[in-house]
């Protein structure tokens, strides 16, 4: 394509999304679980005003959220660790 200054540009994918057009973008049910979590995110920021300004990670649980979201959505079980299971892996040390 010329512009109108007499520059020219070479238009990829037809205009279209180039991830999508020109190669193997990512499928919604990849997507779906990247915007849960921004979505989520964003409510944990909204919850947490006074956090300083900062990178923040957020936390497994919300991860282990989607995960749960997304698994029951697919008809999919999965199992649950125990209390004792939970307490066991989180007692362990650096070693052997």
């Amino acid at each position: 394509y010329s512009l109108e200054n007499g520059k020219k540009i070479c238009l990829l994918g037809e205009g279209r999304l180039i991830n999508l057009a020109a190669a193997e973008g990512h499928p919604a049910s990849v997507m779906d679980m990247s915007f849960a979590n921004q979505a989520l995110g964003c409510e944990f920021l909204y919850k947490n005003q006074s956090l300083d300004l900062n990178v923040h990670v957020l936390s497994s649980e919300i991860d282990k959220q989607i995960a749960s979201l997304k698994l029951e959505g697919m008809k999919m079980n999965y199992d649950v660790l125990t209390e004792v299971q939970k307490k066991y892996l989180n007692s362990w040390d650096m070693g052997t």
